[in-house]
């Protein structure tokens, strides 16, 4: 391969499309872990993203692309990686600086409502085959959420503010995929949480205590 003349300047060097794509996961109420969808033009389910503009920064685009494709907004995924394989995209050259974030599942309620159309909240194990490369990138994003969350209560804060032990443990099965014995979970727990003095309002059973975490 022949390198560009390095007396040519930027324009002597072939560059690449820049896109953004990005994995949001959320845990709805004693479901599965799932993640935000939309339809690409071909009518395929692919993350939601698109292509960076000029002078624009990453942060921004990521925000642009959920503001226009599902109607989300004030999140802030984090980045990722960069996905760089030149074949990854068959209109060409495109890199794509993936991000990814977990939210509370009443961040993403209105997806697929008349607002968002185009875009959906499906389980994780059911969605198929997806555009580009945005399998390997859900793949990554789950397998982070889930390190994240092995050893620390709720690092996402996906269950808002106060939340009971039994949805704590709920959710942590359902991010991590793995089973825990009730007694096994609290003492993990334990020390990471603080009782908020209150009794939930579940309307299964009697009232449980309410805990916050004490990370930062």
């Amino acid at each position: 391969m022949v390198e560009p003349r390095s007396d040519l300047g930027l324009t002597g060097y072939p560059r690449p499309s820049v896109a953004v794509d990005s994995a949001v996961l959320t845990v709805p109420p004693g479901g599965p872990l799932s993640v935000v969808l939309t339809h690409d033009p071909s009518g395929d389910w692919r993350l939601p993203g698109t292509f960076l503009h000029e002078g624009e920064r990453l942060a921004d685009a990521v925000a642009r692309s959920l503001r226009a494709k599902t109607g989300l907004t004030g999140i802030e995924p984090r980045q990722l990686e960069v996905f760089d394989d030149p074949q990854r995209d068959d209109r060409g050259w495109v890199l794509s600086v993936a991000h990814m974030v977990a939210v509370p599942h009443d961040t993403v309620r209105h997806v697929g409502l008349p607002g968002s159309p185009d875009a959906a909240v499906r389980p994780v194990a059911t969605v198929g085959r997806l555009s580009f490369d945005h399998n390997a990138i859900l793949d990554m994003a789950v397998d982070r959420v889930a390190r994240e969350y092995r050893r620390r209560p709720d690092p996402f804060g996906m269950l808002g503010h106060a939340f009971t032990l039994r949805e704590l443990q709920q959710l942590h099965e359902a991010v991590t995929g793995k089973k825990w014995h009730r007694d096994a979970f609290r003492r993990l727990m334990q020390d990471q949480l603080r009782p908020t003095g209150e009794q939930s309002s579940g309307s299964v059973g009697r009232p449980a205590a309410s805990f916050t975490t004490t990370e930062k």
